[in-house]
């Protein structure tokens, strides 16, 4: 769908990078940034997110199927690939809850994922032990906020959810841009 070196770096992405993982920014941010989503979609054609011109990590959106209610539900998320896979991370700013595509994606793995105005199937599921290691360092060294969410987190484990292409390998270039 996407990957690392499509980002080019901007000399504040480290800064607010940073500024993330501080309490009242994560405040904020939690209050405000879905706001800044929408406006920044719009204005770019969905290319472009508040995370994304913020921080450069990519962005893209995530639409499961409500765990409750069966509805379709859409939600921009930073995406760390890993070859033709996508990561997430359930970190719901540190608070003590998970999100709520979490449950979605627990209830039904089946979900998409749009890109710059591509769309993409996925079959998810929650990695465990050492794949959750693995990819829980790779987000820390992408991004340090997340640690920082981890110890505000009250004890719970942030989950690290893998999104494995339907139809693998892919047919089109959304795994590589």
């Amino acid at each position: 769908m996407m990957t690392q070196s499509q980002q080019v770096q901007q000399w504040w992405h480290s800064i607010n990078k940073k500024l993330s993982s501080k309490r009242p920014i994560v405040w904020l941010l939690s209050h405000t940034l879905h706001h800044l989503d929408r406006i920044a979609m719009r204005l770019s054609g969905g290319k472009l997110t508040a995370p994304n011109i913020l921080t450069g990590l990519p962005t893209v959106t995530l639409t499961t199927t409500g765990a409750r209610s069966g509805k379709e539900r859409s939600v921009p998320l930073i995406a760390f690939p890993d070859g033709d896979k996508l990561i997430f991370v359930a970190s719901n700013w540190g608070q003590k809850g998970h999100p709520s595509w979490y449950y979605n994606l627990r209830a039904n793995p089946d979900a998409t994922v749009s890109f710059q105005g591509k769309s993409k199937g996925y079959i998810v599921h929650e990695a465990a032990g050492s794949e959750w290691e693995r990819y829980w360092d790779q987000v820390v060294n992408t991004h340090a906020g997340y640690a920082a969410y981890q110890q505000r987190a009250n004890g719970r484990q942030i989950p690290v959810m893998v999104c494995v292409p339907k139809n693998n390998p892919p047919t089109d270039d959304l795994a590589n841009g």
